[in-house]
């Protein structure tokens, strides 16, 4: 399924002039040029990398150019056409094996003299002449390359030039190197292709796939076999999975493009997230990447409401000059690493439409009373996951498990992963703070997990005043106490909720006997200057006493914590919002 989705986008964008055609790598990362004159004598090495900014630091970053595909190499000796690194194109490297070096030389000139002897063109003559002329040996000696010896050692990739244009814009060249690609290998097995259902020839080994954070930057491998407990019936490699050599192209190109997108291309925990639309057109990917992660300077919170509303209710849209079609079939694909392999964190399909509603409903499910000093409307996924993450450690990375299973909810429209919730409360009692995000979390959970006991009437974006749930009413009671206290002793370092909020939530019965007794004396000491504020405050007390009962409960449950921590967090957030900025004054 994933494989023919890609395979059907690389075929669109193909149509589109997007992707090159079988046979050429057009996101091939090339740092320099080999400038050749006519008897095949370097002349000049173009430095063909870019500055670009990464961070506060600026670095070079080679070049993208359409050249011939390459193949996967492991630690045999495999030259490619015209474009290559320096153990290849020069014969030379400091790994301490002159030896392979001037073997890969000798098959790269091999290759080229098979796909060149023949052609007649000028800059085919200057690149043959080289590889009949050039002395590795003297490498490191030449003027040209000395300057920029260390950058050539390291991988760096090396594209021929002639009269300063790209030798793979030749097109005698370009058709000797297609004429040799789309020719039959008589040593591979033709099978039918899983893909495309056609009888042809069954690449052994796939393109690597590069741009998936943490994997191999070599690139990895989506299919692949590497030991005989996964192959069967005598086949070996990625003959157990037949896939037809265009095929095998095709589905990597596609996804190397998407991976190579960096503006539609996002990665939560250790998941690198792309996805794309049917008919290949990229605002779609726009609008997707700003629901879900936030939107940019294009677009206001405002405006994404109203545009995710009206997908919402399947109308057709303009944005981006471009109509939107809830219907169009849309794709997301979540990768992670794997050694030299790559995992799939989740393929989702379904209509553009749907995707939004199930952001919409995320985004519905999570929203809750807002700080003043809040400035998002809506809570992004990497905002919500950070709520369960010691922002005081060294790596404030979510996990990467949790994030790929949030992300596949949200798009899914599912029930929240359950570390979710473990996760926020785990913070919750190590912090003994009920942030915005994590009371969205356990609104959300509950919200989504019907079957669970929790009081459906708190589970609102801004609290429910007459709920007469105990565990909700004792979080509201325990927040009334938390701000007697304030006003009694103000600037205090510790206060009742650093020492008692995790023991109130899991065993009320003890603590807030305790807390009850304490606050009479706080109460006190209130009377003395602000009588009515006192007064008010014990008009607090008496009506959340009236709901909870003759005593207090013994222990809670974990949803029964939950709600005492949304009773908190509602009480609180009412407190210092500006519409109850007087609720508790002085008379």
């Amino acid at each position: 399924m994933i494989l023919q989705a890609l395979y059907q986008h690389y075929d669109t964008l193909c149509r589109q002039g997007k992707l090159s055609p079988p046979g050429w790598d057009a996101t091939f990362k090339v740092s320099f040029g080999l400038e050749l004159s006519q008897d095949g004598e370097l002349l000049d090495l173009l430095d063909l990398r870019a500055t670009q900014l990464r961070g506060k630091k600026e670095v070079l970053v080679p070049k993208l150019i359409n050249v011939p595909a390459h193949k996967g190499r492991t630690v045999g000796i495999s030259a490619n056409f015209l474009c290559d690194n320096a153990t290849y194109l020069l014969g030379v490297d400091e790994k301490g094996k002159p030896e392979r070096a001037k073997q890969c030389f000798q098959a790269c000139a091999t290759l080229h003299h098979q796909l060149l002897d023949g052609v007649d063109s000028p800059a085919a003559k200057a690149i043959l002449a080289f590889f009949d002329h050039w002395e590795p040996n003297k490498a490191a000696e030449h003027p040209c390359l000395a300057p920029q010896w260390k950058d050539l050692m390291g991988n760096a990739n090396l594209l021929f030039f002639y009269d300063l244009n790209e030798a793979t814009e030749d097109p005698a060249i370009r058709n000797a190197w297609q004429t040799y690609y789309d020719a039959v290998n008589p040593e591979a097995v033709q099978s039918q292709c899983l893909i495309t259902g056609e009888i042809g020839p069954i690449a052994a080994t796939h393109p690597p796939i590069k741009g998936v954070r943490g994997a191999q930057s070599s690139g990895a491998a989506l299919v692949s076999f590497n030991a005989s407990a996964f192959c069967s019936y005598g086949h070996e490699q990625n003959l157990n999975a037949p896939v037809s050599e265009r095929a095998a192209f095709a589905y990597t190109a596609a996804l190397n493009a998407l991976l190579a997108d960096q503006e539609h291309c996002r990665v939560i925990g250790d998941t690198t997230i792309v996805c794309w639309a049917e008919h290949g057109e990229s605002v779609y990917q726009n609008t997707a990447f700003a629901a879900m992660f936030g939107s940019d300077n294009d677009i206001s919170d405002k405006d994404l409401s109203a545009l995710l509303n009206k997908l919402v209710q399947g109308k057709w849209i303009d944005w981006d000059a471009y109509h939107l079609n809830p219907e169009e079939h849309f794709f997301f694909l979540g990768l992670a690493p794997n050694a030299a392999r790559l995992s799939v964190r989740f393929f989702l399909r379904d209509s553009f439409g749907n995707f939004m509603k199930n952001i919409a409903k995320h985004y519905a499910d999570t929203a809750i009373l807002r700080p003043s000093y809040d400035k998002f409307e809506h809570l992004p996924l990497w905002k919500l996951l950070n709520e369960t993450v010691n922002q005081n450690a060294q790596n404030k990375s979510p996990s990467p498990q949790l994030a790929g299973d949030t992300l596949r909810a949200i798009l899914a429209g599912t029930p929240y992963p359950a570390t979710l919730l473990y996760g926020a409360n785990l913070r919750i009692r190590a912090d003994c703070q009920v942030t915005r995000g994590r009371a969205a979390i356990v609104k959300g959970y509950y919200l989504r997990n019907p079957n669970i006991p929790f009081p459906r009437e708190g589970l609102t974006m801004e609290g429910n005043p007459n709920s007469t749930n105990v565990p909700y009413t004792l979080g509201r009671l325990f927040s009334v106490l938390e701000q007697i206290q304030e006003a009694a002793n103000p600037g205090l370092n510790a206060t009742i909720k650093d020492k008692y909020f995790n023991s109130a939530s899991a065993t009320p019965a003890p603590i807030f006997t305790l807390l009850v007794n304490l606050a009479q004396k706080h109460l006190r000491v209130i009377r003395r200057t602000k009588p009515g504020m006192a007064v008010n405050f014990e008009k607090k007390i008496a009506e959340y006493a009236a709901l909870i009962g003759e005593s207090y409960p013994t222990r809670l449950t974990l949803p029964e914590q939950g709600a005492f921590q949304l009773g908190y967090y509602f009480e609180t957030q009412n407190r210092y919002s500006k519409k109850n900025t007087n609720e508790i004054k002085e008379d």
